[in-house]
């Protein structure tokens, strides 16, 4: 595979075989991950929010520094194996640290001490890194957001943050921000050296109030600030204080991008004029600097763009990332008033290729570009914990590191990771596993939430899924070419119901059927009056039958009903089974039902499957899947993360599966284990992702499985589709 890849080309790069199977270039893959949970001490709040933001290095690449806001102190992780990062412990900080930059044995900490947003204050703490102590302590004229050294100048960017609750957060919000500058010697620095740099009068919006984002210090000590709500941009000789150029950060024009928050994700849209409002900014060279236009205020342009030290845009991304986002089946429906959220930005030279690395708050993915001197090059995109916020190159070593700063652990979910990814010659990148191709329009199809898997009965290799009520405006049935190395999402049918979409379905399971079309599981829930649905659709998407449950029997489930579908059988004695995750009022504990039902005298009936046993959550199922003499079922508990246990695939023999009329005893079927699934879900290096929910086994005998990422709501929006091989 050639070494530069253009941006539009490199879906087609890895798509195709040919080029996979050529010599190797140079990509990151992730190599582990750090839950910083693990750098709580024994007596510490073990529930309460803990998140990793900015993140430094020392100069030997083997010490990590991240800041911890809600617990106003810094982390450290040790990775002279980067492999297999430790816990190096925290340390108090006395308030809530915002930014970190390490300088030889020293880390510059800022931290925000303010009394309220009318009353901001701050400090800037030196830290020792053997001793992990603070050994000097300078005041800063307020609230600090993000500091910078480099080239032998601190920065220090002073934001004074509005209250957005106040006058719905219109600017301006006295008292205005500033940035401060000071000359370091080495790793030592004169409080009474900072000097403060009025930025008021610069900005059109809101000029006497500049709210200072973020900084970064090239290698002539110039300094670029960010003044996010006002998007503009300053630079200033870090020298000598002197504001040497300022400029609009301008806006940008966005075609073809999702606007409405509805459950269905249309590349229909557009916004003229979006303002910039950029928030991480860094060099590439001394003469151009690129930006993430993350947005706060009013505008938020979905991208990043390079900027020359005059002000004129060098290269603007538009929507092309945002796009590639929704190839990837990352894309934040319930979060796209400003799409993906562009808001980190780092630079490193590896080797002889200049890159830059782009974050996105919403969709936890990190786009890696080659910097070619006019339009960067796409490399590959990264996955990240939810959330990313800190992006560090630590081209010394080969790496990349990546925060992430959602926390839901306290909740059951998963917990801010720091994720670290080294760069190797590979024939291809580990990630993504599955992606999509074009639409007849030239818009990558989109997609997320994949929760159910069949294959074709005559096609190696093709397989279809279902999406589920993530999108329940647009319920649709995804075709999948699995025979490449890269899954590739080829078509896409919408389920429709007297020619339009088919609402209230949330689509678990898909089967299909004899004449072409297929048998799809939707699940119940009675808070959204939705009950469990057999429903029978044609080739084309068409519903032609909605089977509905006996009555009485959907008694007491909530929204833990359906979940997969299959078939076995033929004519009269066609039967399509359907599994359902968790226990209704009528199962014994542990107990699940696999009913079956017959077409063709419309009959119900059922055994019971018995559940592993758990000790936190639950565990239920989520496929079932027919093959051969036997059934494969999907048994999972809903723990992510290190307190995933129990992710399995179990066998149930055909001649077990004697269903016998619903209202009696029901016979309790023998399992089998086939396949733990746990060695698979961590082989990524990630944390184990908790929904695996997908099983098939295509006509040549090859099984697959997929997990749901819930669509991005709540989920790093990470997906791995597995090719399980011959089981």
């Amino acid at each position: 595979m050639h070494r530069s890849l253009a941006a539009g080309s490199l879906a087609a790069v890895l798509l195709s075989a040919t080029a996979l199977n050529a010599s190797a270039a140079e990509y990151f893959d992730r190599i582990a991950s750090f839950p910083i949970t693990a750098n709580l001490p024994a007596d510490a709040d073990q529930k309460g929010e803990t998140v990793a933001e900015i993140i430094s290095a020392s100069e030997d690449g083997k010490l990590l520094v991240y800041t911890d806001s809600p617990r106003k102190a810094l982390g450290f992780i040790d990775i002279t194996d980067p492999a297999q990062p430790k816990a190096g412990g925290m340390l108090a900080l006395g308030g809530e640290p915002t930014s970190v930059k390490v300088v030889g044995g020293r880390a510059f900490v800022a931290v925000n001490t303010s009394e309220s947003y009318a009353k901001p204050s701050g400090k800037l703490l030196l830290v020792d890194l053997a001793g992990r102590s603070v050994v000097a302590e300078c005041a800063l004229p307020g609230q600090p957001d993000s500091v910078a050294a480099h080239a032998g100048v601190l920065a220090v960017a002073i934001e004074n943050e509005r209250d957005e609750d106040l006058n719905d957060g219109a600017l301006p919000q006295l008292p205005a921000g500033s940035l401060v500058v000071a000359p370091l010697q080495g790793d030592r620095l004169d409080c009474a050296s900072l000097k403060t740099v009025d930025l008021t009068g610069l900005a059109t919006v809101a000029g006497d109030d500049p709210e200072p984002e973020y900084v970064d210090v090239s290698d002539e000590g110039k300094v670029v600030v960010t003044l996010q709500e006002n998007s503009h941009i300053a630079i200033v000789d870090g020298r000598t204080g002197k504001v040497e150029a300022h400029f609009s950060a301008g806006t940008a024009d966005l075609k073809n991008i999702d606007t409405k928050k509805d459950g269905k994700i249309e590349l229909t849209g557009s916004a003229e004029k979006v303002a910039r409002e950029p928030d991480a900014v860094h060099w590439i060279d001394n003469n151009r600097f690129v930006t993430a236009n993350e947005g706060d205020w009013k505008g938020g342009s979905r991208g990043f763009t390079i900027f020359n030290k005059d002000g004129s845009v060098a290269y603007e991304s538009g929507a092309s990332l945002e796009h590639e986002v929704v190839a990837l089946g990352h894309y934040p429906d319930k979060r796209n008033k400003k799409g993906i959220e562009i808001e980190g930005v780092e630079v490193g030279t590896f080797g002889k290729d200049r890159l830059i690395f782009v974050g996105s708050e919403r969709a936890s993915v990190v786009a890696v570009y080659r910097d070619a001197g006019a339009a960067p090059e796409l490399v590959q995109v990264l996955p990240t914990g939810m959330g990313p916020e800190g992006l560090l190159a630590l081209p010394n070593r080969n790496l990349f590191v990546a925060t992430s700063e959602a926390d839901l652990h306290g909740e059951g979910g998963a917990a801010p990771h720091v994720m670290i990814y080294q760069r190797a010659e590979r024939p291809a990148p580990a990630y993504p596993t599955i992606r999509s191709t074009k639409d007849k329009n030239g818009l990558p199809i989109a997609w997320g939430a994949l929760s159910g898997l069949a294959a074709d009965k005559a096609q190696p290799g093709r397989l279809y899924a279902v999406t589920d009520s993530v999108y329940g405006a647009a319920p649709r049935i995804l075709t999948i070419d699995a025979a490449t190395k890269l899954a590739t999402i080829q078509a896409e049918t919408l389920v429709t119901r007297n020619g339009a979409a088919a609402e209230k379905l949330d689509l678990e399971g898909i089967a299909t059927a004899s004449d072409g079309g297929f048998w799809l599981a939707s699940e119940g829930n009675p808070k959204k009056e939705m009950r469990n649905l057999l429903v029978k659709v044609d080739a084309k998407g068409a519903i032609q039958e909605e089977v509905t449950l006996p009555a009485g029997l959907e008694e007491g489930a909530q929204n833990y009903g359906f979940e997969g579908v299959t078939v076995t059988g033929s004519g009269a004695d066609e039967t399509v089974w359907l599994a359902v995750q968790r226990e209704w009022a009528d199962d014994g504990k542990g107990m699940v039902k696999l009913l079956a039902y017959k077409p063709a005298d419309k009959s119900w009936s059922a055994v019971r499957y018995p559940l592993d046993k758990t000790d936190a959550g639950w565990i239920g199922l989520s496929e079932i899947t027919a093959a051969g003499d036997r059934v494969i079922i999907i048994e999972r508990d809903n723990q992510i993360a290190a307190n995933a246990k129990v992710k399995k695939l179990y066998a149930v023999s055909m001649a077990d599966m004697k269903p016998v009329a619903l209202g009696g005893e029901l016979p309790v079927v023998k399992k089998t284990e086939l396949r733990d699934l746990l060695p698979d879900l961590k082989a990524p290096k990630g944390y184990v992702l908790d929904k695996v929910e997908g099983f098939t086994i295509d006509a040549s005998g090859n099984a697959y499985a997929v997990t749901d990422n819930d669509g991005v709501d709540d989920s790093s929006g990470e997906t791995l589709f597995l090719n399980l091989g011959k089981l």
